[in-house]
């Protein structure tokens, strides 16, 4: 058994929704046990996460960057950082903003580097642009709501929103995208530690 985390901040609950797919597609995983919190949450239990063996962070862009409740989080988590109390989990990330751009990548950036910084080793998103349409890349106007992966992202998941409330936005697509890296991570953290037990 192996545990994973999914730590998310969210203002208008889009990025909620994301959150609770990536959580769906870890729970799907045998031998995976997966918890969600936000990171308000988190803040309060930085102890419990040393036992998680995967984290997956989660909040929408802002601006072009990540969102203030999430700095805040990485910020009193770097008390980890001292004992490399996090060195060698398994991490992701992922994010949601109002545009298809909305500068997505830079927030993503920066959660990645709050995991390298903290030693984790980094999943990206393993999927092809429009993997379930295809046949949608070829047209001007590209991938539909439906689409996974219509972003054509490979580092995370990264949903548009536009200025639709949930629950209507992320579309379908976006959440498919959110739940499928989830079990991608959990999958992966599942190998790892059994890897790991075996040369102990």
């Amino acid at each position: 058994m192996c545990k994973l985390t999914v730590i998310y901040h969210s203002l208008y609950g889009h990025t909620k929704l994301q959150a609770e797919a990536v959580l769906r597609g870890a729970q799907r995983v045998e031998g995976v046990q997966a918890e969600i919190m936000t990171a308000e949450e988190a803040a309060g239990r930085l102890n419990d996460l040393d036992a998680a063996d995967a984290i997956i962070f989660g909040c929408p862009t802002y601006m072009g960057s990540m969102s203030a409740g999430m700095k805040t989080f990485l910020e009193a988590a770097s008390k980890k950082w001292f004992s490399a109390a996090w060195k060698d989990k398994i991490a992701g990330a992922f994010t949601n903003s109002m545009s298809f751009s909305g500068d997505k990548l830079n927030t993503l950036l920066g959660l990645v580097i709050n995991a390298m910084q903290h030693g984790m080793i980094y999943v990206g998103l393993g999927m092809m642009p429009s993997a379930n349409k295809p046949g949608q890349m070829n047209a001007v106007t590209g991938p539909g709501p439906e689409a996974q992966n219509r972003v054509g992202s490979f580092i995370g998941p990264m949903a548009a929103s536009f200025q639709v409330n949930p629950p209507d936005a992320p579309g379908t697509g976006d959440i498919e995208t959110a739940e499928a890296y989830g079990q991608r991570v959990a999958e992966i953290t599942l190998r790892f530690v059994r890897g790991r037990k075996l040369k102990a």
